[in-house]
């Protein structure tokens, strides 16, 4: 995907100038897979541009929609991408750590896609440090986040690399989170598999199995997408 300073979705634009963290295929992907339905609250935590509280506004008109943002930058222009689309009255923002966060009500559900690497090098860009690495909120705080904003019954989504996902999953699983559904994303059925996204809660499913899914963004030796990204994106790209 293209890093212009903007990108143009069916109903709404994502200026993303001021933001470390661009809007990428994961991302959009994520917001178009994670299952909101019924959510009457929803939080984003750390929000970038604000895109995955867009998708989510979008996706369920009936939702109230809370984003966090530790980055003074990012959080400016996430407001001004919701103040400029059709969503505004449904949308807040607060320019805050996650962890120092304490709203009045739990939530429905939550959204995460994370600051994910753990040890890698880091860049010499503190912007981009914060969007990427956990130094500012490691996997331990997400979870004892996630567990005091969540309402009992609700369901949490992330989006993590696989390596950082798996470390997730286990530390989620030993504090009584079962996973209910997971989707794989590769670049083509080529490749191997970049992305995960799971949905956690409370709750087992009825026959305690997880639902799992593989999604391949592109046709094998071709930049074509594949039918089933297709339609997953349909509602929001363009060119769909």
């Amino acid at each position: 995907m293209a890093r212009n300073s903007y990108f143009r979705f069916k109903q709404f634009t994502v200026q993303q100038d001021r933001c470390a963290m661009k809007v990428c295929t994961d991302a959009c992907a994520f917001g178009a897979w994670a299952n909101n339905a019924g959510a009457k609250r929803i939080l984003d935590i750390g929000t970038g541009t604000g895109l995955l509280s867009l998708m989510a506004a979008q996706r369920n008109p009936a939702a109230q929609i809370e984003a966090v943002e530790i980055d003074e930058d990012a959080a400016r222009q996430a407001l001004e991408n919701v103040q400029n689309s059709p969503f505004a009255s449904r949308i807040s923002l607060f320019q805050t750590a996650v962890q120092d966060f304490n709203p009045n009500e739990r939530y429905d559900s939550i959204l995460v896609n994370p600051p994910f690497f753990q040890n890698d090098l880091r860049s010499p860009d503190p912007k981009i440090n914060r969007a990427q690495h956990a130094a500012t909120l490691t996997f331990p705080e997400l979870l004892e986040s996630v567990n005091r904003l969540l309402k009992p019954q609700g369901t949490w989504h992330i989006l993590l690399p696989i390596e950082e996902s798996n470390q997730l999953k286990n530390s989620a699983l030993t504090q009584g989170w079962f996973m209910q559904d997971e989707l794989v994303l590769y670049h083509s059925v080529k490749h191997q598999p970049f992305r995960l996204m799971r949905s956690f809660s409370r709750t087992k499913n009825e026959n305690q199995t997880t639902h799992s899914e593989n999604l391949a963004i592109y046709e094998p030796e071709s930049s074509n997408h594949t039918l089933a990204f297709r339609q997953l994106l349909r509602d929001f790209y363009l060119k769909f």
